[in-house]
């Protein structure tokens, strides 16, 4: 299959035909100063040097130079490269003119970006108008932000009459390098805390938990967060009340000082270039030195926050043309991490060199417990995957057996030394309830829950014994007990916070294990295979109908012969969905929008 991804920009153009299963390059395309004198470089040598015609007629003529590079080539799919999604769209998507539609409208949150992303996909979709064109979202890995991390301190009306909230971007390449560094590690990212930092022209940081984005430093524009190359990233914002009286700036104007004259350029004086930066910085420039540390302190400062929201992390990497080649800044932002258990090997550091056959090296010393990464980032092939995917259906679902719903009360799984403290030793428990799920029950036992606000008393334990001990509680009980929960799936309590538990024999005072559990479907191999889903996918569920319909997104899949097929949600999200234990979901296609024609076109 050959999937051909378009990355169009304001000032240049990339595209590249890739076989999304091997990341084999059929064809590769730059075209470069569309602004000024545009000039076409391809993968086979040849080069085009244009006529200006303006850049949206520009982009036509590169890609119209594309296709004739292209014929007699059979095309499955078009890919593009689109920064904003907004709350719209958490996932790639068949572009049809609703999806031109919302890019459009999208604009005014990237107005840097979207509307010549926009312009790429409306040219591309006149010279290919018989193969099907997806869109592949920046903020769409980002979509699984806590509200927590997402929301500005504002005016709660204000906010959602205008979509203002952090949406986070560069999502492909963040979501890319942490699967490809949890697989260098021989892990899954699901199971691995990593703190991803993509340093280009732009510039961010994301803190990936458990294979979700719950953090990252760009917000509702990709203007927030690191120092970039013409960015300010974070400043104050009474600085731009400032500029306006002080120095008699207007928006328009305090938009390009921010977006296009600040960050690396501001301070250096140089212009934007990492690598002129550190020649200067070395010649003893002190614009270029003090740059470069305000440059990496904001790095360093990011990672240390991240490791603080996760409790914890087990891998650092460093990606992006900055991240991926200056050993500089990879030394400059690693230092002072031995905190976290990151040491960082010097020797490997400065000979670090990625390729397509080396795209990770680990520069860190053998005994540092976080491990040190750098990642070659692949956004392109990342965006070809998406599209493969999309096409073979690969992430459609059947959606006609319907789900059991089970409303999970507060309870509380115990180790067996847990049990013995609590009601004395050598007790076991006493089945009250035999549970849906097979060999699992409701015991006799029950527990005082003690937090630092208040306490609930007759938990119920569930057994069997466990070997880690596990209280789940709903939003409301947190906030109660005054208990900051992460959201986990069973099992991956590290790094949470503990509570003391009172019993008839005694008090137990838990290290960690509380957690709001993450919404989840309990399901066989068998089920796995009729609903075409895996063990660890993430799907949506519908449940209800007409009124009362609602559809539940990130809802995890666990699968296991000891399962009964069956969605677990809380007391809080059965109790504002109105939903009852017993009611029944459905998954929905969670790969697609509309209507996929699936069929591979040859070109010219």
């Amino acid at each position: 299959m050959h999937i051909l991804v378009i990355n169009a920009g304001s000032s240049s153009v990339k595209a590249a035909v890739i076989d999304p299963d091997t990341g084999k390059r059929h064809l590769e395309m730059l075209a470069e100063r569309l602004l000024d004198q545009p000039v076409i470089t391809f993968s086979d040598g040849t080069t085009i040097e244009l006529e200006n015609k303006g850049a949206e007629r520009t982009i036509s003529v590169c890609l119209e130079a594309l296709k004739d590079k292209l014929s007699g080539t059979e095309i499955a799919g078009v890919g593009h490269r689109v920064v904003h999604g907004g709350e719209d769209f958490d996932r790639a998507t068949l572009v049809g003119a609703d999806v031109e539609a919302k890019i459009e409208q999208l604009s005014k949150l990237a107005p840097l970006h979207n509307p010549v992303n926009l312009r790429g996909i409306r040219a591309a979709r006149e010279l290919f108008p018989d193969i099907d064109h997806f869109a592949v979202f920046d903020t769409a890995f980002h979509q699984s932000l806590p509200r927590r991390a997402k929301t500005y301190a504002l005016p709660k009306e204000l906010m959602a009459q205008h979509g203002i909230r952090r949406y986070g971007f560069h999502g492909t390449s963040h979501k890319y390098v942490a699967a490809t560094a949890a697989k260098f590690l021989g892990s899954s990212p699901h199971d691995l805390r990593i703190i991803t930092c993509h340093l280009g022209s732009g510039g961010s940081v994301t803190a990936i938990e458990f294979g979700r984005s719950i953090e990252t430093s760009m917000g509702m524009t990709p203007l927030e967060g690191l120092v970039m190359g013409t960015r300010s990233g974070d400043i104050d914002p009474g600085i731009i009340h400032y500029l306006h009286e002080q120095a008699d700036l207007n928006t328009g104007e305090i938009d390009h000082l921010l977006n296009r004259e600040s960050g690396l350029a501001g301070l250096s004086g140089v212009g934007s270039d990492m690598r002129t930066i550190l020649e200067k910085a070395s010649e003893g420039d002190a614009d270029c030195q003090l740059a470069l540390q305000v440059y990496t302190h904001r790095i360093r400062k990011y990672i240390g926050a991240y490791a603080a929201v996760m409790g914890g992390v087990d891998a650092i990497v460093f990606t992006g043309g900055v991240g991926e080649n200056s050993a500089v800044v990879r030394h400059r932002a690693s230092q002072r991490l031995d905190y976290l258990g990151a040491i960082i090997n010097e020797d490997k550091n400065h000979s670090v060199e990625l390729s397509e056959t080396t795209p990770v090296v680990d520069f860190s010393m053998q005994h540092s417990r976080v491990k040190l990464l750098a990642v070659r980032t692949d956004e392109q092939l990342a965006i070809a995957r998406e599209c493969g995917k999309l096409i073979e259906k690969a992430d459609a679902v059947n959606t006609l057996p319907t789900i059991p719903v089970a409303i999970s009360a507060r309870h509380i799984h115990l180790r067996q030394e847990t049990v013995e403290a609590l009601f004395g030793k050598g007790h076991e428990l006493k089945v009250r309830k035999w549970l849906s799920q097979p060999g699992q029950f409701a015991a006799e036992e029950t527990v005082t829950v003690v937090g630092p606000r208040n306490t609930i008393e007759r938990v119920r334990v569930l057994g069997p014994v466990r070997s880690k001990d596990q209280l789940e509680i709903s939003r409301t009980d947190e906030f109660f007990l005054g208990i900051d929960a992460p959201v986990r799936e069973s099992g991956k309590v590290e790094n949470t916070p503990g509570c003391k538990l009172i019993g008839p024999a005694g008090e137990f005072n838990l290290e960690d294990g509380v957690i709001c559990a993450w919404r989840h479907i309990h399901m066989t191999p068998e089920d796995a295979a009729i609903f075409g889903v895996a063990d660890r996918d993430i799907v949506e569920v519908a449940v209800g109908s007409g009124e009362r319909s609602l559809t539940f997104g990130n809802v995890l899949i666990r699968v296991s012969p000891k399962y009964k097929l069956e969605m677990h949600i809380d007391t809080d999200e059965g109790n504002a969905a109105e939903i009852n234990s017993g009611d029944e979901g459905v998954l929905e296609e969670t790969g697609q929008q509309g209507t996929l024609r699936k069929r591979r076109v040859m070109v010219g």
